[in-house]
Protein backbone atom coordinates (compact mmCIF):
# COMPACT_ATOMS: atom_id res chain seq x y z
CA UNK A 1 0.00 0.00 0.00
CA UNK A 2 2.86 2.35 0.86
CA UNK A 3 4.68 1.56 -2.40
CA UNK A 4 1.56 2.37 -4.38
CA UNK A 5 1.09 5.62 -2.48
CA UNK A 6 4.69 6.61 -3.26
CA UNK A 7 4.32 5.68 -6.94
CA UNK A 8 1.22 7.74 -7.69
CA UNK A 9 2.68 11.18 -6.78
CA UNK A 10 5.84 10.47 -8.79
CA UNK A 11 3.73 9.42 -11.78
CA UNK A 12 1.64 12.56 -11.44
CA UNK A 13 4.83 14.67 -11.28
CA UNK A 14 6.18 12.96 -14.39
CA UNK A 15 2.93 13.61 -16.25
CA UNK A 16 3.02 17.24 -15.17
CA UNK A 17 6.60 17.64 -16.44
CA UNK A 18 5.63 16.03 -19.75
CA UNK A 19 2.60 18.31 -20.13
CA UNK A 20 4.72 21.35 -19.28
CA UNK A 21 7.36 20.34 -21.83
CA UNK A 22 4.68 19.84 -24.49
CA UNK A 23 3.27 23.31 -23.76
CA UNK A 24 6.77 24.78 -24.14
CA UNK A 25 7.26 22.93 -27.43
CA UNK A 26 3.93 24.26 -28.73
CA UNK A 27 4.90 27.84 -27.85
CA UNK A 28 8.35 27.47 -29.38
CA UNK A 29 6.94 26.01 -32.59
CA UNK A 30 4.48 28.87 -32.73
CA UNK A 31 7.20 31.55 -32.64
CA UNK A 32 9.88 29.63 -34.58
CA UNK A 33 8.73 30.88 -37.98
CA UNK A 34 8.49 34.47 -36.77
CA UNK A 35 12.00 34.39 -35.29
CA UNK A 36 13.34 32.90 -38.50
CA UNK A 37 11.71 35.64 -40.59
CA UNK A 38 13.21 38.30 -38.30
CA UNK A 39 16.67 36.81 -38.80
CA UNK A 40 17.04 35.54 -35.24
CA UNK A 41 16.09 31.91 -35.84
CA UNK A 42 19.16 30.87 -33.83
CA UNK A 43 17.10 31.60 -30.71
CA UNK A 44 14.91 28.56 -31.45
CA UNK A 45 17.50 25.87 -30.53
CA UNK A 46 18.39 27.84 -27.39
CA UNK A 47 14.72 27.86 -26.36
CA UNK A 48 14.44 24.14 -27.11
CA UNK A 49 17.53 23.43 -25.04
CA UNK A 50 15.93 25.33 -22.16
CA UNK A 51 12.76 23.24 -22.68
CA UNK A 52 14.76 20.03 -22.24
CA UNK A 53 15.19 18.85 -25.85
CA UNK A 54 18.09 16.65 -26.90
CA UNK A 55 21.24 18.70 -26.23
CA UNK A 56 23.31 17.17 -29.04
CA UNK A 57 20.69 17.75 -31.73
CA UNK A 58 19.95 21.33 -30.62
CA UNK A 59 23.68 22.01 -30.29
CA UNK A 60 24.16 21.03 -33.93
CA UNK A 61 21.26 23.23 -34.95
CA UNK A 62 22.67 26.16 -32.93
CA UNK A 63 26.08 25.70 -34.57
CA UNK A 64 24.48 25.69 -38.02
CA UNK A 65 22.27 28.75 -37.45
CA UNK A 66 24.61 30.86 -35.29
CA UNK A 67 28.09 29.34 -35.09
CA UNK A 68 28.69 29.00 -38.83
CA UNK A 69 27.64 32.61 -39.66
CA UNK A 70 29.79 33.97 -36.82
CA UNK A 71 32.74 31.89 -37.99
CA UNK A 72 32.26 33.17 -41.55
CA UNK A 73 32.21 36.77 -40.32
CA UNK A 74 35.34 36.22 -38.24
CA UNK A 75 37.16 34.68 -41.22
CA UNK A 76 36.04 37.57 -43.43
CA UNK A 77 37.31 40.14 -40.90
CA UNK A 78 40.61 38.27 -40.56
CA UNK A 79 41.09 38.15 -44.36
CA UNK A 80 40.13 41.82 -44.62
CA UNK A 81 42.57 42.82 -41.88
CA UNK A 82 45.37 40.80 -43.51
CA UNK A 83 44.80 41.98 -47.09
CA UNK A 84 43.91 45.64 -46.46
CA UNK A 85 47.47 46.92 -45.67
CA UNK A 86 48.71 45.32 -48.88
CA UNK A 87 46.36 47.45 -51.04
CA UNK A 88 47.89 50.90 -51.51
CA UNK A 89 45.80 53.77 -52.88
CA UNK A 90 46.43 57.47 -53.51
CA UNK A 91 45.17 58.10 -49.96
CA UNK A 92 47.27 55.38 -48.35
CA UNK A 93 46.60 51.78 -47.47
CA UNK A 94 43.08 50.41 -47.55
CA UNK A 95 41.66 50.63 -44.01
CA UNK A 96 41.18 47.42 -42.06
CA UNK A 97 38.42 46.55 -39.58
CA UNK A 98 40.17 48.32 -36.69
CA UNK A 99 40.46 51.62 -38.56
CA UNK A 100 36.89 51.38 -39.82
CA UNK A 101 35.58 50.71 -36.30
CA UNK A 102 37.55 53.69 -35.00
CA UNK A 103 35.98 55.96 -37.63
CA UNK A 104 32.51 54.59 -36.81
CA UNK A 105 33.09 55.61 -33.20
CA UNK A 106 34.32 59.05 -34.34
CA UNK A 107 31.21 59.56 -36.46
CA UNK A 108 28.99 58.67 -33.51
CA UNK A 109 30.98 61.05 -31.26
CA UNK A 110 30.51 63.82 -33.86
CA UNK A 111 26.76 63.17 -33.86
CA UNK A 112 26.58 63.36 -30.06
CA UNK A 113 28.62 66.59 -30.04
CA UNK A 114 26.43 68.15 -32.74
CA UNK A 115 23.25 67.28 -30.85
CA UNK A 116 24.76 68.85 -27.72
CA UNK A 117 25.44 72.06 -29.71
CA UNK A 118 21.82 72.01 -30.95
CA UNK A 119 20.47 71.65 -27.41
CA UNK A 120 22.68 74.49 -26.20
CA UNK A 121 21.56 76.66 -29.13
CA UNK A 122 17.87 76.04 -28.35
CA UNK A 123 18.40 76.63 -24.63
CA UNK A 124 20.03 80.02 -25.36
CA UNK A 125 17.07 80.98 -27.52
CA UNK A 126 14.59 79.93 -24.84
CA UNK A 127 16.42 81.97 -22.19
CA UNK A 128 16.58 84.99 -24.48
CA UNK A 129 12.87 84.71 -25.35
CA UNK A 130 11.98 84.27 -21.68
CA UNK A 131 13.91 87.45 -20.85
CA UNK A 132 12.17 89.36 -23.66
CA UNK A 133 8.71 88.17 -22.54
CA UNK A 134 9.53 89.07 -18.92
CA UNK A 135 10.09 92.66 -20.00
CA UNK A 136 7.24 92.76 -22.52
CA UNK A 137 4.64 89.95 -22.33
CA UNK A 138 3.19 91.00 -25.70
CA UNK A 139 6.47 90.89 -27.58
CA UNK A 140 6.78 88.53 -30.55
CA UNK A 141 9.43 85.88 -30.12
CA UNK A 142 10.46 83.01 -32.36
CA UNK A 143 12.71 79.99 -32.33
CA UNK A 144 15.23 79.86 -35.15
CA UNK A 145 16.06 76.37 -36.46
CA UNK A 146 19.52 75.04 -35.80
CA UNK A 147 21.60 75.24 -38.96
CA UNK A 148 24.54 73.02 -38.06
CA UNK A 149 25.88 70.51 -40.54
CA UNK A 150 24.07 67.15 -40.78
CA UNK A 151 25.91 64.31 -39.07
CA UNK A 152 26.34 60.78 -40.37
CA UNK A 153 23.34 59.64 -38.29
CA UNK A 154 21.24 62.51 -39.66
CA UNK A 155 22.20 61.45 -43.18
CA UNK A 156 21.09 57.88 -42.47
CA UNK A 157 17.62 59.11 -41.49
CA UNK A 158 17.48 61.40 -44.53
CA UNK A 159 18.21 58.43 -46.80
CA UNK A 160 15.57 56.31 -45.05
CA UNK A 161 12.98 59.07 -45.40
CA UNK A 162 13.84 59.48 -49.07
CA UNK A 163 13.74 55.77 -49.93
CA UNK A 164 10.44 55.21 -48.13
CA UNK A 165 8.90 58.22 -49.88
CA UNK A 166 9.96 56.86 -53.27
CA UNK A 167 8.90 53.35 -52.32
CA UNK A 168 5.42 54.50 -51.22
CA UNK A 169 4.94 56.44 -54.49
CA UNK A 170 6.09 53.40 -56.46
CA UNK A 171 3.69 51.10 -54.61
CA UNK A 172 0.75 53.48 -55.11
CA UNK A 173 1.41 53.51 -58.86
CA UNK A 174 2.53 49.90 -59.38
CA UNK A 175 -0.08 47.89 -57.48
CA UNK A 176 -3.18 49.28 -59.27
CA UNK A 177 -1.45 49.02 -62.65
CA UNK A 178 -0.38 45.47 -61.87
CA UNK A 179 -3.90 44.49 -60.83
CA UNK A 180 -5.30 45.92 -64.06
CA UNK A 181 -2.65 44.10 -66.10
CA UNK A 182 -3.52 40.84 -64.38
CA UNK A 183 -7.26 41.26 -64.89
CA UNK A 184 -7.22 42.52 -68.48
CA UNK A 185 -5.26 40.85 -71.26
CA UNK A 186 -5.74 43.91 -73.47
CA UNK A 187 -4.46 46.34 -70.83
CA UNK A 188 -1.48 44.05 -70.17
CA UNK A 189 -0.69 43.99 -73.91
CA UNK A 190 -0.75 47.79 -73.94
CA UNK A 191 1.42 48.27 -70.84
CA UNK A 192 3.92 45.46 -71.33
CA UNK A 193 6.02 47.15 -74.07
CA UNK A 194 6.42 50.25 -71.92
CA UNK A 195 7.45 48.13 -68.93
CA UNK A 196 10.04 46.28 -70.98
CA UNK A 197 11.47 49.55 -72.34
CA UNK A 198 11.66 51.55 -69.11
CA UNK A 199 12.48 48.75 -66.66
CA UNK A 200 16.21 48.50 -67.57
CA UNK A 201 16.81 52.29 -67.55
CA UNK A 202 19.56 53.29 -65.09
CA UNK A 203 18.93 55.91 -62.39
CA UNK A 204 21.83 57.89 -63.90
CA UNK A 205 19.72 58.29 -67.06
CA UNK A 206 16.55 59.27 -65.19
CA UNK A 207 18.25 61.77 -62.91
CA UNK A 208 18.95 64.59 -65.42
CA UNK A 209 15.37 64.38 -66.74
CA UNK A 210 13.88 64.37 -63.26
CA UNK A 211 16.12 67.28 -62.24
CA UNK A 212 14.99 69.42 -65.16
CA UNK A 213 11.29 68.59 -64.69
CA UNK A 214 11.34 69.25 -60.93
CA UNK A 215 13.31 72.46 -61.39
CA UNK A 216 10.77 73.67 -63.97
CA UNK A 217 7.59 72.68 -62.10
CA UNK A 218 8.52 72.89 -58.43
CA UNK A 219 8.94 76.64 -58.12
CA UNK A 220 8.19 78.11 -54.70
CA UNK A 221 9.69 80.75 -52.44
CA UNK A 222 8.90 78.55 -49.43
CA UNK A 223 9.01 74.91 -50.64
CA UNK A 224 7.63 72.17 -48.43
CA UNK A 225 10.44 69.79 -49.46
CA UNK A 226 13.94 70.56 -50.75
CA UNK A 227 14.35 70.01 -54.49
CA UNK A 228 17.20 67.56 -53.93
CA UNK A 229 14.92 65.41 -51.76
CA UNK A 230 12.16 65.35 -54.40
CA UNK A 231 14.61 64.59 -57.21
CA UNK A 232 16.05 61.63 -55.29
CA UNK A 233 12.62 60.32 -54.24
CA UNK A 234 11.16 60.53 -57.75
CA UNK A 235 14.23 58.80 -59.21
CA UNK A 236 13.79 56.02 -56.66
CA UNK A 237 10.13 55.75 -57.67
CA UNK A 238 10.90 55.48 -61.39
CA UNK A 239 13.50 52.75 -60.85
CA UNK A 240 11.76 50.69 -58.18
CA UNK A 241 8.13 50.42 -59.30
CA UNK A 242 8.74 47.71 -61.92
CA UNK A 243 9.22 44.65 -59.65
CA UNK A 244 5.98 45.46 -57.81
CA UNK A 245 4.09 46.05 -61.07
CA UNK A 246 5.29 42.81 -62.67
CA UNK A 247 4.73 40.64 -59.58
CA UNK A 248 1.29 42.16 -58.98
CA UNK A 249 0.29 41.37 -62.56
CA UNK A 250 1.59 37.80 -62.29
CA UNK A 251 -0.13 37.28 -58.93
CA UNK A 252 -3.48 38.52 -60.17
CA UNK A 253 -3.25 36.55 -63.43
CA UNK A 254 -2.52 33.36 -61.48
CA UNK A 255 -5.69 33.57 -59.37
CA UNK A 256 -7.86 30.47 -59.54
CA UNK A 257 -10.55 31.10 -62.16
CA UNK A 258 -13.11 29.48 -59.89
CA UNK A 259 -12.77 32.47 -57.55
CA UNK A 260 -13.54 34.86 -60.37
CA UNK A 261 -16.55 32.72 -61.33
CA UNK A 262 -17.76 32.82 -57.72
CA UNK A 263 -17.59 36.60 -57.89
CA UNK A 264 -19.72 36.56 -61.02
CA UNK A 265 -22.25 34.22 -59.45
CA UNK A 266 -22.50 36.44 -56.38
CA UNK A 267 -22.76 39.50 -58.65
CA UNK A 268 -19.99 41.28 -56.80
CA UNK A 269 -19.16 44.79 -57.93
CA UNK A 270 -15.65 45.43 -59.28
CA UNK A 271 -14.44 47.14 -56.07
CA UNK A 272 -15.76 44.27 -53.92
CA UNK A 273 -14.32 41.66 -56.28
CA UNK A 274 -10.88 43.26 -56.06
CA UNK A 275 -10.98 43.72 -52.28
CA UNK A 276 -12.58 40.37 -51.41
CA UNK A 277 -11.08 38.06 -54.05
CA UNK A 278 -8.25 39.51 -56.11
CA UNK A 279 -6.04 41.21 -53.51
CA UNK A 280 -6.17 38.48 -50.84
CA UNK A 281 -5.28 35.81 -53.41
CA UNK A 282 -2.42 37.78 -54.99
CA UNK A 283 -0.92 39.31 -51.80
CA UNK A 284 2.05 36.91 -51.57
CA UNK A 285 3.35 37.89 -55.00
CA UNK A 286 2.49 41.55 -54.47
CA UNK A 287 4.57 41.58 -51.29
CA UNK A 288 7.39 39.78 -53.08
CA UNK A 289 7.38 42.57 -55.64
CA UNK A 290 7.33 45.22 -52.93
CA UNK A 291 10.24 43.53 -51.20
CA UNK A 292 12.24 43.56 -54.44
CA UNK A 293 11.23 47.16 -55.14
CA UNK A 294 12.45 48.34 -51.75
CA UNK A 295 15.79 46.62 -52.31
CA UNK A 296 16.13 48.20 -55.77
CA UNK A 297 15.11 51.59 -54.37
CA UNK A 298 17.75 51.42 -51.64
CA UNK A 299 20.47 50.65 -54.20
CA UNK A 300 19.26 53.38 -56.58
CA UNK A 301 19.05 55.94 -53.77
CA UNK A 302 22.78 56.09 -53.14
CA UNK A 303 23.57 57.00 -56.76
CA UNK A 304 20.66 59.47 -56.86
CA UNK A 305 21.82 61.22 -53.70
CA UNK A 306 25.37 61.49 -55.01
CA UNK A 307 24.29 63.40 -58.11
CA UNK A 308 21.29 65.27 -56.68
CA UNK A 309 23.31 66.27 -53.59
CA UNK A 310 20.49 65.19 -51.31
CA UNK A 311 22.03 65.19 -47.80
CA UNK A 312 21.93 61.43 -47.28
CA UNK A 313 24.36 58.54 -47.33
CA UNK A 314 25.07 58.95 -51.05
CA UNK A 315 26.16 62.57 -50.52
CA UNK A 316 28.23 61.48 -47.52
CA UNK A 317 30.14 58.98 -49.67
CA UNK A 318 30.64 61.53 -52.44
CA UNK A 319 31.81 64.25 -50.03
CA UNK A 320 34.34 61.91 -48.42
CA UNK A 321 35.58 60.85 -51.86
CA UNK A 322 36.03 64.50 -52.80
CA UNK A 323 37.58 65.32 -49.43
CA UNK A 324 40.50 62.98 -50.00
CA UNK A 325 41.79 63.01 -46.40
CA UNK A 326 43.61 60.13 -44.76
CA UNK A 327 40.39 59.22 -42.91
CA UNK A 328 38.12 59.33 -45.97
CA UNK A 329 38.60 55.71 -47.00
CA UNK A 330 37.67 54.43 -43.55
CA UNK A 331 34.59 56.67 -43.43
CA UNK A 332 33.50 55.45 -46.87
CA UNK A 333 33.88 51.87 -45.64
CA UNK A 334 31.69 52.75 -42.62
CA UNK A 335 29.07 54.06 -45.05
CA UNK A 336 29.32 50.95 -47.23
CA UNK A 337 28.79 48.63 -44.26
CA UNK A 338 25.96 50.82 -42.97
CA UNK A 339 24.23 50.70 -46.37
CA UNK A 340 24.53 46.91 -46.41
CA UNK A 341 23.23 46.45 -42.86
CA UNK A 342 20.28 48.80 -43.43
CA UNK A 343 19.48 47.01 -46.69
CA UNK A 344 19.40 43.70 -44.83
CA UNK A 345 17.13 45.15 -42.12
CA UNK A 346 14.75 46.65 -44.70
CA UNK A 347 14.49 43.27 -46.42
CA UNK A 348 13.73 41.58 -43.09
CA UNK A 349 11.06 44.17 -42.30
CA UNK A 350 9.35 43.54 -45.62
CA UNK A 351 9.64 39.79 -45.10
CA UNK A 352 8.02 40.10 -41.66
CA UNK A 353 5.20 42.22 -43.10
CA UNK A 354 4.68 39.70 -45.89
CA UNK A 355 4.46 36.88 -43.36
CA UNK A 356 1.99 38.86 -41.25
CA UNK A 357 -0.35 39.86 -44.07
CA UNK A 358 -0.24 36.62 -46.05
CA UNK A 359 -0.52 34.30 -43.02
CA UNK A 360 2.52 32.32 -44.09
CA UNK A 361 6.14 32.32 -43.05
CA UNK A 362 8.30 32.98 -46.10
CA UNK A 363 12.02 32.24 -45.84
Amino acid sequence: MSATADFVPSEIASDARTARRERWHTRINRVAGTLDVLGIGWLVPILRLAAGDDARQQGRELWRSLGVPILAIVLFLAAWGWLAPKVQTSLGALPGPVQVWAQAQNLWAEHVAERAKERAFNERQQKRNAAILAKNPEAEVRMRPYTGKPTFIDQIFTSLKTVFTGFIFATIVAVPLGVLCGLSVSFNAAINPLVQIFKPVSPLAWLPLVTMVVSALYVSSDPMFPKSFLISAITVTLCSLWPTLINSAVGVAAIDKDLINVGRVLRLTWPKKIVKLVLPSSLPLIFTGMRLSLGVGWMVLIAAEMLAQNPGLGKFVWDEFQNGSSESLAKIMVAVLTIGIIGFLLDRIMLALQASFTYGMVR
